[in-house]
């Protein structure tokens, strides 16, 4: 796990998650200090990467989102890698941590917890010999308190709140519930 990644989450529990340039520009001129990059191609995701890293903050992109690359192989990291300055990469799929880890950027593993089985994949990645990722993120974040609970006492790595997250009810929710922080492409949330 890296610690300063983790730091600088808990320094920064609001995350901007963005969609597109819009979203992107608008980020920037708030005080979040990490962005989940959520768009791009392969022809695009360097100068996106740039433009938040110029702009002194962390910039993880969600490979998976990134049109252009076989999200499936471990060449998309190599990618990243390569060409742009980001700090770290989301996926959904856990096959690609062990790699990210090897190139030394963050890690952070997307879950769509919509029933029971989510949970058990969620236990399952939290077993021994398995790379594990420097923190999981479930969606929707704003999924009852008691999941977000469990989800912390199965899984051996911090969790982030992401998806439907809208104000600050639902904020306070996810990290009193245990969820070190929140990410969302709500810009209202940006600002609280």
């Amino acid at each position: 796990m890296h610690r300063d990644f983790i730091d600088k989450i808990e320094e920064n529990p609001i995350i901007a998650a963005v969609k597109d340039d819009n979203g992107l520009s608008a980020a920037l001129k708030t005080e979040v200090g990490i962005i989940f990059i959520l768009y791009g191609d392969i022809c695009t995701i360097g100068d996106i990467v740039k433009r938040v890293k110029d702009a002194g903050r962390m910039a993880v992109v969600h490979v998976d989102l990134v049109t252009g690359l076989n999200n499936t192989r471990e060449v998309c990291l190599d990618f990243i890698k390569s060409n742009t300055r980001a700090d770290g990469i989301i996926t959904t799929k856990g096959n690609l941590i062990q790699h990210a880890k090897e190139l030394g950027l963050y890690t952070v593993l997307r879950y769509f917890v919509i029933d029971s089985m989510a949970l058990v994949n969620i236990e399952k990645q939290a077993g021994y010999g398995v790379t594990l990722p420097d923190v999981i993120e479930i969606l929707p974040g704003v999924v009852v308190s008691k999941i977000i609970k469990k989800v912390n006492a199965i899984s051996r790595v911090p969790v982030i709140a992401g998806g439907l997250i809208s104000d600050r009810d639902d904020v306070m929710n996810a990290l009193q519930s245990g969820a070190m922080a929140v990410s969302s492409t709500n810009r209202d949330v940006w600002e609280l």
